[in-house]
């Protein structure tokens, strides 16, 4: 599922026209689907990573939309897959969305800026400028290795136990929680672990109004009775104000 600050914007103006995407079923239209990423660097600030820590190491990034995260850090020894919704269309057509999606997200930008902290961007240009960047280096990787795109419809994911030694989901769970069910989230998660020999991250904890998962505390205990160590950890990433926080999930014991 591609998802950005465009997500922020259409709850705050009811006045666009264009369908929200939703991954809580199959079959969406392209024009549902908002093609748009965050850089590798924004990655590794949500999810407290280093080159280190990832070279050498299979990562799942779910859901990719438009992110840069796997092209740079496969450059960085890395061996990482990005599943989405959104890599059933062909890769021509979802670059002609994404940057129309660009262009149509900035201009919604400058009603709505007070919600975000610019301190890493300085302004909607140099948002753009870095929307603009990972979109390009994610299509660039796209056509070199299209096989480690994935089209997928979350909860449900086509790889098999413990595939990945880490996976990273960004601005989807929690992020969503108006309308994706407890029932999703947890049926979500525990696919992310079956995929996955030792780690979940996700980021960030909060709902699109910056309030904590309501959530958050049963889904804790759940994981916990799992095997599973839980715990929300701060990051030195913050767009959406209020969004600075990660779940971290490490398994101890096979999760199913």
């Amino acid at each position: 599922m591609s998802r950005d600050e465009h997500s922020n914007n259409r709850e705050r103006q009811k006045n666009s026209g264009e369908d929200h995407q939703s991954n809580d079923s199959g079959g969406l239209e392209l024009s549902q689907i908002v093609f748009i990423g965050r850089t590798f660097e924004e990655y590794m600030k949500m999810f407290n990573l280093t080159v280190d820590e990832i070279n050498g190491k299979s990562i799942l990034d779910c859901p990719g939309g438009a992110c840069s995260f796997s092209s740079q850090a496969r450059k960085l020894g890395a061996d990482p897959v990005a599943v989405d919704i959104a890599y059933e269309y062909e890769i021509d057509e979802l670059e002609v969305k994404g940057f129309q999606d660009i262009e149509h997200t900035m201009k919604q930008m400058e009603s709505v800026q007070s919600i975000y902290v610019w301190d890493q961007f300085g302004s909607i240009q140099g948002l753009k400028e870095e929307r603009t960047r990972a979109i390009t280096d994610c299509i660039a990787d796209m056509r070199m290795f299209p096989d480690r795109y994935v089209a997928s419809v979350l909860p449900d994911l086509p790889f098999a136990d413990e595939q990945f030694d880490l996976t990273l989901s960004a601005h989807f769970l929690f992020t969503y929680a108006d309308r994706l069910d407890v029932d999703f989230h947890v049926a979500t998660i525990m696919e992310l672990l079956r995929v996955t020999k030792r780690e979940v991250r996700i980021f960030p904890t909060v709902d699109m109004s910056g309030k904590r998962y309501k959530h958050m505390d049963a889904l804790k205990l759940i994981l916990e009775e799992r095997g599973c160590t839980v715990s929300e950890e701060p990051t030195a990433y913050e767009f959406q104000r209020n969004a600075h926080t990660m779940l971290q999930i490490v398994k101890h014991n096979r999760t199913r």
